[in-house]
């Protein structure tokens, strides 16, 4: 039962998010806008401890979540043996695009270089 209730507090959180998202023509998706709403929510008992128990279930749970991309790549297993190699390619380098700009991002929002926090130290 307990379960249960974590679960309708997630899905309650999602719906409250993609009303905001969308009544206020917010530039986030709604799960995003629940989530953080859920975050907040997570101080009281009355929301943690159903969550709790539900994460911990649907972690337990997990690997059944992979079953459907599966058979999806069983399916098309004459699309991946034929595109495989390029997919793979594009993996990699938008993966490493992404590594990139979180670097640089990172880097840039911790005002530059070392060298740059060094001198203001010294100062």
């Amino acid at each position: 039962m307990q379960a249960l209730r974590g679960l309708a507090w997630l899905l309650v959180f999602q719906s409250i998010g993609e009303l905001l998202a969308r009544g206020l023509l917010l530039p986030f998706p709604g799960p995003v806008i629940g989530m953080m709403l859920l975050f907040i929510a997570l101080r009281w008992r009355v929301v943690r401890e159903p969550v709790e128990v539900c994460a911990g279930f649907l972690l337990s749970h997990l690997s059944l979540l992979f079953v459907p991309v599966g058979v999806g790549v069983m399916t098309h297993i004459s699309l991946v043996s034929q595109y495989g190699l390029r997919m793979l390619a594009v993996i990699a380098a938008s993966t490493l695009a992404g590594l990139l700009v979180t670097v640089m991002t990172l880097h840039w929002l911790q005002g530059g270089s070392k060298t740059t926090q060094e001198d203001s130290s010294d100062a």
